[in-house]
């Protein structure tokens, strides 16, 4: 895939009247920070572009909260509907119609797994540390100015999908990035603080109950972790609650594989998993659902099945790769 913006893209988003930007279903770092970012470059250009999403509360404070849209209150019609950091298969519905009406159906994303399937217009970059990163690129080709704001919402999505730079896609062209961001002016503790650390009190309380209950397999490679109904009864679990409680269970000690599966109702089981490389755990939630997929070491996938046949299917899977 090509590894600077292709200028079919470029041209069409810039003579295009009204653009959609958007992100997967909860959204995070590195989809809200290049939607912003990209929105800020395009209505620099005369674009009427809109932000849609409904994202967790850990990013309220990045710049282009306020002016985002509901993902199920779009309507009219849109010259070019946008994903980005992210696939066609994982919008809410409301995003999804709008998509399928748009005139071009365009994608920026680095997910391994995403194809050129279904898009009018790609830009996939499978070596990409993050989407942020590839906006980047755009900002430079443009020579466009890099705003207090920009850099900003270019670094929360770097930060996020590097683990704050402890993660093994973090680059040299990464840490370059990040010092020139943190010379526009960045807080970049207050972001990183919000982004990776801080956590809700809900957080905690689910955190602590999927933590006293995870179970261990193939000689304590794999670690599972269960979000039950009941959990999400007593306490009440909102988007962004969860994040961060599977990359825990990876780095238990002697743990090759972590998963968390998410019972959220109505059959349906979302899956968030993690490898620390020996298992290319984007093929493993390709193989749970024909609309998963991810990242070598960073995917999931929803599964429409019992909780207890995913885990069970988890393993299966799991297990071969590991020779067990």
């Amino acid at each position: 895939m090509a590894h600077t913006m292709p200028r079919a893209l470029r041209e069409a988003l810039t003579s295009c009247r009204r653009v959609l930007l958007t992100g997967p279903v909860d959204p995070d770092g590195d989809s809200l920070g290049a939607c912003f970012a990209l929105q800020a470059l395009l209505e620099a250009d005369g674009v009427d572009v809109v932000v849609t999403g409904n994202p967790s509360a850990r990013y309220t404070f990045l710049p282009g909260v306020a002016r985002l849209a509901p993902d199920d209150a779009l309507d009219g019609a849109w010259d070019a509907v946008v994903v980005l950091d992210g696939d066609r298969h994982r919008l809410t519905p409301g995003v999804a119609a709008a998509f399928e009406r748009a005139r071009l159906r365009c994608i920026i994303d680095h997910h391994a797994s995403t194809t050129a399937d279904g898009y009018d217009i790609v830009w996939v970059d499978h070596t990409a540390p993050s989407t942020c990163e590839m906006i980047y690129r755009w900002l430079v080709e443009q020579g466009a100015p890099v705003t207090r704001d920009i850099a900003t919402n270019l670094y929360a999505g770097i930060v996020f999908d590097t683990g704050g730079f402890r993660y093994s896609n973090t680059q040299p062209s990464t840490l370059r990035l990040a010092a020139t961001l943190l010379e526009a002016g960045i807080d970049h503790h207050e972001v990183s603080l919000r982004i990776l650390i801080e956590r809700s009190r809900r957080g905690i309380a689910v955190a602590g109950s999927v933590f006293s209950g995870v179970t261990y397999a193939l000689d304590g490679a794999l670690a599972i972790g269960r979000v039950t109904q009941a959990m999400h009864a007593e306490i009440g679990i909102r988007s962004g609650d969860l994040e961060g409680i599977v990359d825990a269970l990876v780095h238990t000690e002697g743990v090759l594989v972590g998963a968390v599966l998410n019972d959220a109702g109505g059959g349906r089981v979302k899956v968030s998993l993690r490898s620390r490389g020996a298992v290319d755990v984007a093929a493993v939630a390709q193989a749970l659902s024909a609309k998963g997929g991810g990242h070598r070491k960073a995917a999931g996938a929803l599964v429409m099945s019992p909780i207890e046949d995913v885990e069970r299917r988890i393993v299966e899977t799991v297990g071969p790769l590991l020779g067990r």
